[in-house]
């Protein structure tokens, strides 16, 4: 091989190295931006969501931080559809004190009235509901409202099986709590758990 040869060799070999460290630090950098996304998911909380309301307006959970809110996902003909008396209970106890209750109506589990309209006059007209309610929403699958998907991904073991599945959400907007449809709104984990987080 000439000298030339060998002075071309030379070249090529330290442009491919260097092609390949380019390539190498250009994966890092890819890493690196999907460990970032995936601490800005991390650091998501209740207070990173809203909902529609159950009358076409807007429900940001983040106007509740500093408060303790329990979610619940709720239906009109089920044989537990008899806890929104409790929920409200809950409401007129501990409103003022700083909790709030939200409902948030489901057909998920083919157990829940036609319109939003309908849902609204049944549950004022049945039980007296004055505290917040949702527009008919997903809370299960992979169609379910981002917050119920963010809630399922921190507390997988946990997610509705059925309706009036409460999750208890604490001041700083982190689950707190998560209580299934037999516990009923007023059973004393629940009363206790909402009172600890008034306290603090």
């Amino acid at each position: 091989m000439s000298v030339q040869h060998r002075v071309d060799a030379g070249m090529h070999r330290r442009q491919f190295l260097y092609c390949g460290l380019l390539a190498g630090l250009a994966g890092i950098s890819g890493l690196g931006s999907t460990a970032s996304a995936d601490t800005a998911m991390s650091r998501r909380n209740a207070h990173s969501f809203s909902f529609e309301t159950i009358n076409g307006g807007r429900l940001d959970l983040a106007r509740y931080r500093g408060r303790p809110i329990l979610v619940v996902n709720t239906a009109s003909r089920c044989g537990f559809t008899a806890q929104y008396e409790g929920l409200q209970n809950l409401h007129t106890r501990f409103g003022e004190a700083g909790l709030v209750v939200i409902g948030v109506p489901s057909n998920d589990f083919r157990q829940e009235l036609a319109s939003n309209e309908e849902v609204a006059a049944f549950c004022e007209a049945r039980f007296g509901i004055d505290f917040p309610l949702t527009a008919i929403s997903r809370v299960t699958g992979a169609d379910a409202h981002p917050f119920y998907g963010w809630a399922r991904r921190e507390r997988p073991g946990e997610t509705p099986r059925w309706n009036f599945h409460k999750y208890l959400i604490a001041p700083d907007g982190e689950i707190a709590a998560v209580f299934a449809t037999t516990t009923a709104p007023e059973h004393p984990r629940i009363i206790a758990a909402i009172e600890a987080l008034l306290r603090d």
